[in-house]
């Protein structure tokens, strides 16, 4: 049995290693991020059976399944609470509430082998598992963003921003006045800070405003190209996968 686990915090994903040993399982490999993940599973072979927690250092592990065609029985390593255990319908075995317990661990090892699933592609909706996975009594959005310059310091009220992005590994804001300003944290922290019905994530590298669309065209692919009033750096391509979650978000 092909084992893999996927944790971005190592003492974690060192001590799942040693329980899933005490249990005669061999882990080939351990990943701990959403991009080191997805470059090796676009190198590997894929395994039986994956250990997969949902929060990673650079976004949330459902994202690998939006690129990359993973075949492979998962178990849940968790710390959400149940209300949002919804959210997990994949091709899932189980799921283990952290911190794990020994024996919770070796029944839902015992359940894989009992159903072997057959493999298939994993189908998944990140937006709505996105939205699940936030208590609705909790939610609260940002509405503003501080901006240190200099010596100074900028307010951002999120109505006038266009589109934030990703480039070179740095996360910046555009406003409706065409500039451009570098925040901290990557654009997976900021998103789920953003109000859904202002904002939506239309790729890995753009979240844009509602109100920002100065126009939608049809592109290659089943896709979208989005014309902004203001920005014009770069393309923004409505990523396949997303197309219809889109359509629905600006009805």
């Amino acid at each position: 049995m092909k084992v893999l686990i996927i944790e971005d915090e190592k003492p974690a994903a060192r001590r799942l290693q040693r329980m899933l040993n005490a249990l005669n399982i061999e882990v080939h490999t351990m990943l701990h991020s959403v991009e080191e993940s997805l470059n090796w599973f676009q190198n590997n072979e894929h395994p039986d059976l994956i250990f997969l927690d949902i929060q990673l250092s650079d976004g949330l592990s459902f994202e690998i399944f939006e690129e990359i065609p993973v075949k492979s029985a998962i178990i849940f390593t968790t710390a959400y609470d149940e209300y949002a255990l919804k959210a997990f319908k994949l091709n899932s075995i189980d799921y283990l509430l952290k911190p794990i317990d020994e024996d919770e661990l070796e029944i839902a090892v015992e359940k894989y082998k009992d159903q072997q699933p057959e493999k298939t592609d994993i189908q998944v909706n990140i937006d709505e598992i996105r939205k699940l996975l936030i208590n609705p009594l909790d939610r609260k959005y940002k509405k503003r963003f501080s901006i240190k310059i200099g010596q100074h310091i900028k307010i951002i009220h999120t109505d006038n921003i266009e589109c934030l992005y990703s480039e070179n590994k740095a996360t910046y804001i555009h406003t409706n006045e065409n500039r451009n300003y570098l925040i901290d944290h990557s654009l997976e922290h900021w998103f789920e800070q953003l109000d859904p019905e202002s904002f939506f994530r239309v790729n890995r590298t753009y979240i844009v405003h509602i109100n920002a669309i100065k126009d939608i065209i049809s592109y290659t692919n089943s896709r979208l190209k989005l014309v902004l009033h203001s920005y014009s750096d770069n393309e923004i391509i409505v990523s396949r996968e997303r197309v219809k979650d889109f359509k629905n978000w600006i009805e």
